[in-house]
Formats: structure tokens, C-alpha cells, sequence
């Protein structure tokens, strides 16, 4: 008796549904940076390493689910939803986890001695950037509402009212990280320039949770719109 790929039947409850479970994984993904920070904030360098087998196996359960849904997304769809639409919506929802990981590789591979002051916008800025994560991972949720309703309507309305609000949020992410940008140029004569490089990079990746997170609400708002 042939199998059923427990994929195939969440297709046949909904396409959406593993679109759903991805970006799931994804914020979870996403939650765990701000650990990665206070651990390394505290001098705990086994906390970090702690955090980061979190990010990196749950960055692979996220692969796992992206990899199943390229392979079993049906060529046509008999929605108003393009196959590449969802799939460029899938890498961007990927680019979130990747980009976690990335943070988390770094804080192993060199591990990095925070600037004095940096502890509190350093936080402030990852927990904002999951705020973005988390509000991509509503915004996805309402997937199959939309399909219901044709992606017009009232149900139309609130996403659209939810993808302001993560705009609020990254546009927040942004300023926090000049603010950051700017405490660690203002100690760069303190730093090693190894390690401002680092620390520019670093900041430049947490915005990119937040930055990726606002690309997975512009384009489901592009679905709205045709």
C-alpha cells in the first residue's frame, strides 16, 4: 500500500498550511537571537553555544519543511495565488532563519567582546527585530482567510492593516540600529578594527530579521493587490 507523504495531506487540507508551519518555525528561529546576545552580554559562552544548536536545528527544521514544500507544491493552483509567488514568498521567509543562523555562526566561530554601553540598545534592538519576525508569522497565518475570501474584503483590510504595522515595527528596527551604529563608531578608536568590522556586520544582519520580515508582508500585500 502506498504512502501518503504527510506533506500531500496538508495540501489536500490547504496549500497554505505548510507556508504557515515554515514561517512557524521561522520565528521560532528568529525568538532565539535576542538568548544568543544576553548570554553573550553576560560573558556565559556556553549559554551562547546552548543557543546557537537551538538556531541551527531549528534553522535545519526550517530547510526540511522548505525543501518538502518546493518538492510537493502543486505545478498549477486553481487560486488566485502564482506558484512563484508563493515560492519567492517562501525564500524570503527562509532569508529570516538563514539569517539567524548567520548571527549565531558568528558569535561561535569569533566570540566578540561587547563595547561598554552596548548591552541595552544591543537587546533592545533583537527584540524589537522578533517583534517584526512574529508579526510575519500573523500576517502568513491569515493565509487561508484571505484565500476564503478571495483576498478582498474586510479580511483583505486587516492584513493590510497588519503589514502597516510591521512597517512600523521595521522602521523602528532601523532607527535603533543607526543608534547602535553610532555607539560602536563612536568607540571605534577604544575597538580592535577587526572588531568594529564585526560589530558593523552583526549589526547589519539583526536589522535583516526585521528587514526580511517586512519583504514577507510587502509581498503578500503585492497578492493583494492583483
Amino acid at each position: 500500500m502506498a504512502r501518503t507523504s504527510p506533506f500531500a495531506s496538508l495540501f489536500a487540507q490547504s496549500p497554505f498550511k505548510p507556508m504557515q508551519q515554515h514561517i512557524g518555525v521561522v520565528a521560532r528561529c528568529a525568538s532565539n537571537v535576542p538568548d544568543l546576545f544576553e548570554a553573550l552580554c553576560d560573558g556565559d559562552q556556553a549559554k551562547v553555544s546552548e543557543v546557537k544548536d537551538k538556531i541551527f536545528a531549528l534553522e535545519n527544521e526550517a530547510d526540511g519543511i522548505k525543501n518538502e514544500l518546493r518538492a510537493h507544491l502543486p505545478k498549477s493552483l486553481f487560486m488566485p495565488v502564482d506558484r512563484r509567488d508563493l515560492l519567492e514568498l517562501l525564500d524570503v521567509q527562509d532569508s529570516i532563519a538563514d539569517t539567524a543562523q548567520d548571527i549565531a555562526g558568528l558569535l561561535i566561530e569569533r566570540p566578540m567582546e561587547v563595547p561598554d554601553g552596548f548591552k541595552e540598545p544591543l537587546l533592545g534592538l533583537t527584540r524589537r527585530c522578533v517583534d517584526a519576525c512574529n508579526q510575519a508569522e500573523k500576517i502568513i497565518g491569515e493565509l487561508d482567510e484571505l484565500v476564503s475570501t478571495g483576498f478582498r474584503g474586510r479580511e483583505s483590510e486587516l492584513v493590510s492593516e497588519m503589514v502597516d504595522e510591521l512597517n512600523k515595527i521595521e522602521a523602528d528596527t532601523d532607527e535603533m540600529g543607526m543608534d547602535l551604529t553610532r555607539r560602536l563608531f563612536a568607540k571605534e578608536d577604544q575597538l580592535k578594527p577587526v572588531s568594529v568590522m564585526f560589530w558593523y556586520q552583526l549589526i547589519q544582519w539583526i536589522g535583516d530579521l526585521a528587514d526580511y520580515a517586512e519583504k514577507v508582508g510587502n509581498r503578500l500585500r503585492l497578492l493583494l493587490a492583483r
